[in-house]
């Protein structure tokens, strides 16, 4: 299955970061904490080019809170700071304002000796589609200025918030790549809500999510469906967890789609706990073959 999702209004978005560059101060650089790797736009670097930066590991309270520490000091290593915090329920923000003036704290020690008050920061926040912008928006604001969804591509134009007096943000709608060179991110991706279902073989999906239960989390799924691994026929193990759940249609027989549905929303609702999809020990062996 070959994923690509670009729409015509994230071509645009991604001129106009660019063209907005200028005004700010820092980029918030917002990621799914379960895919602090996956769901990182390449071409960010392109885009942002110099510009301080913040990653903010967001959906904290959904990924598996051992591989989150881990990923925290991987970033920290690499040079690049990063916070993890949980914009639906509010937790960890005060993280967000104290980086971001650490960050910038040469930057403000400069303008004070030059005699210039101090003022908020200017921050532009983005990242791909479904991680969070606008609920960090609000969160941070304490009322409702962003508009927010559970699916993807919500926000559409640019709009500058004020957040007290501590911190102004410029957001920014949601940037995909225009293509996935590795179809396995863009699985993950899809896997956890980043692309819009409406493009997505959900078959393709559910034998995905099967499969990395099987080789990352075997306990849980047994837990879950009573088997800790994914038969080489697929439909023994389609079987076996139709029957067990009883996704029967007409007759009694299996209803494979919606086998396929449910095993995908199991892992979206946590029915599995805390899933992280990107691990950092694969990373740094990935990085050392590399090398």
């Amino acid at each position: 299955m070959t994923i690509q999702w670009f729409p015509g209004h994230m071509a645009k978005a991604k001129r106009e970061v660019q063209e907005k560059l200028k005004l700010v101060d820092i980029v918030f650089e917002l990621v799914d904490a379960r895919l602090p790797l996956s769901s990182r736009n390449p071409m960010i670097d392109e885009v942002i080019n110099q510009k301080p930066r913040l990653l903010i590991l967001n959906k904290a309270d959904m990924a598996d809170e051992i591989e989150t520490k881990k990923w925290l000091q991987y970033f920290a290593d690499k040079g690049l700071s990063a916070v993890a915090i949980n914009s639906f329920q509010g937790k960890g923000l005060g993280q967000v304002i104290k980086a971001a003036e650490g960050i910038l704290a040469d930057k403000w020690a400069r303008m004070k000796a030059k005699g210039m008050k101090p003022r908020a920061i200017r921050a532009m926040i983005g990242g791909i589609p479904n991680v969070g912008k606008s609920t960090l928006i609000n969160r941070l604001a304490k009322k409702n200025i962003a508009n927010t969804g559970n699916t993807p591509g919500v926000t559409r134009a640019q709009q500058w918030i004020k957040v007290g007096k501590e911190l102004e943000l410029l957001d920014t709608p949601g940037i995909l790549w225009p293509k996935f060179e590795d179809q396995e991110v863009g699985l993950k991706l899809a896997l956890t809500g980043a692309i819009k279902d409406t493009i997505i073989n959900m078959e393709d999906l559910a034998v995905f999510g099967l499969k990395f239960l099987s080789l990352h989390y075997p306990e849980r799924m047994k837990e879950r469906y009573g088997i800790d691994f994914m038969d080489e026929d697929i439909v023994k193990t389609y079987d076996h967890i139709g029957n067990l759940r009883k996704v029967l249609g007409p007759g009694g027989v299996i209803d494979y789609d919606k086998v396929s549905d449910l095993i995908v929303k199991d892992i979206r609702n946590l029915e599995f706990g805390k899933l992280t999809f990107d691990f950092v020990d694969e990373e740094l062996e990935k990085e050392l073959i590399e090398k």
